[in-house]
């Protein structure tokens, strides 16, 4: 592949990016949380249509989910787009300062409307570059709701969504330009449900037996195991049900739900069964009923050394973003919200030095340590059955922290537009690189065959665990 044949391609970005990008911002206006993402999805399945991709939707019986494909024969490329939103982060964009649209209302915290866009923009460049030039090879875009504790990639892994795909694409927004690292924890959500009995709480206590004690107990027991777990693993908790509001009323019913994560696949399994038993002690301590029930969970994500060289390569050609003082402007004010601890962070996190930059206009380094970050990803399982890359965009001022107001604010300006529009020319490339390159791709497998052999993928969705597409009900 020369480089006249990227820059055509590279200009079939610039050919449909102004519709790409006024689709990322309708999807930020109508921020969808889990599994609700109806309007969302109807965006992606239209603009799909738009350009002539064959369009399947309700994947893994996930009715918010969309796959179009376009193309014939030849090796299938997949990009992966997201679009849920977060609860809580309503924010006006452009603004400086926290002004919510409405209280308590949704935002794109994470920056899954451009996640989405970009991933689409780069499935449309390459689909009319093959089109135009007769090459054999399909073009797969993978729209994918609930990454945000849904793990909606997970049951479409599950289902058998991405068997037949050659290569896995996709982007997130962040602080710098790199190759992402595949750094993402393992991770299980799972409720635990504690049943008792109901009684007066003055007049008749001894025949009460509380749902609320055992969560108590059982938090107080996990607290207790963190000493004794690996210092990168990483549990939390929150209160969905606390039995009512009456004091003077033992509490029948409660439930708590629990992120159990680790750097890897065996050993988050491991500690989903350790906090088990807690909440079966606690519920022996109280006489009360426990039932668990798994929500979501996704895998650790897999490097894949070849492909991220070959996206690496591409972002070199590329340069980085290129900003005006506007965008500068804008990212001073939103850095002037934050604190330098948060400012900090992120340089720790690639262990760079810290500078007043306020957008990254620079490549990270492919072979620059990285700490880890400690979240999760549902890519995580797609990366297990389909030799997978990610890129990390400069959408926000450096240190901007994600699921927060300040990235909403910054969800459709002209700087995150820009990265999409970049990011979208170098996830197309490296999918041209891989067709054109047949010793690319064979590598790209190998490399996964490889990390598989030693450790087989098995699903973290236990048999029966269905969908949760009532999880952001209530």
């Amino acid at each position: 592949m020369s480089m006249n044949d990227r820059q055509d391609l590279w200009q079939k970005v610039e050919d449909e990016k102004q519709r790409l990008i006024e689709m990322s911002d309708r999807v930020w206006g109508m921020p969808e949380v889990c599994y609700t993402e109806e309007r969302s999805m109807a965006e992606h399945k239209a603009e799909l249509l738009h350009h002539g991709f064959r369009v399947t939707e309700g994947i893994a019986g996930i009715p918010t989910s969309v796959i179009g494909e376009a193309g014939e024969g030849g090796p299938v490329i997949a990009f992966m787009g997201e679009y849920d939103a977060l609860p809580g982060l309503s924010q006006e964009a452009g603004a400086s300062e926290h002004k919510p649209i409405e209280a308590g209302g949704h935002g794109h915290g994470c920056g899954h409307n451009l996640l989405g866009a970009g991933a689409l923009l780069a499935a449309v460049a390459l689909k009319n570059y093959l089109a135009e030039h007769k090459i054999p090879g399909r073009v797969r875009y993978y729209g994918c709701p609930a990454e945000e504790g849904g793990a909606a990639k997970a049951f479409m892994v599950r289902a058998g969504a991405f068997d037949d795909a050659d290569v896995a694409i996709s982007w997130h927004p962040y602080s710098f330009w790199e190759v992402a690292p595949a750094l993402s924890l393992a991770n299980t959500r799972a409720d635990f449900i504690f049943t008792g009995r109901a009684s007066h709480a003055a007049a008749a206590p001894h025949l009460g037996r509380s749902a609320l004690d055992a969560v108590e107990l059982m938090n107080v027991g996990v607290n207790y195991m963190r000493e004794h777990m690996p210092s990168d693993a990483r549990i939390h908790y929150a209160l969905l049900d606390t039995g009512g509001i009456a004091p003077n009323v033992v509490q029948a019913h409660a439930r708590v739900r629990y992120s159990i994560r680790a750097m890897d696949l065996q050993t988050m399994l491991s500690l989903v069964n350790r906090v088990n038993k807690i909440a079966q002690g606690s519920a022996m301590m109280t006489e009360t009923r426990m039932e668990m029930k798994i929500v979501s969970a996704v895998s650790n994500t897999l490097s894949n050394k070849p492909l991220e060289q070959a996206l690496y390569r591409t972002m070199q050609e590329l340069g980085a973003p290129e900003f005006d003082d506007q965008d500068r402007d804008y990212a001073r004010k939103i850095r002037a919200t934050l604190s330098p601890e948060e400012i900090s962070s992120v340089y720790n996190v690639i262990g760079m030095p810290e500078t007043d930059a306020p957008l990254a206009e620079f490549l990270v380094p492919l072979d620059q340590p990285h700490k880890p970050q400690i979240g999760s990803t549902d890519i995580g399982d797609v990366s297990w059955v389909v030799p997978t890359v990610q890129v990390h965009a400069p959408t926000v001022a450096i240190g901007t922290p994600f699921h927060t107001w300040q990235v909403v604010a910054q969800g459709k300006s002209p700087a995150a537009h820009k990265a999409m529009v970049h990011v979208a020319k170098a996830m197309a490339a490296t999918g041209l690189a891989v067709l054109s390159d047949p010793v690319l791709m064979a590598d790209a497998k190998a490399a996964l065959a490889a990390q598989t052999a030693r450790t087989p993928y098995i699903s973290p969705l236990s048999e029966g665990v269905e969908p949760p597409l009532d999880m952001s009900k209530g």
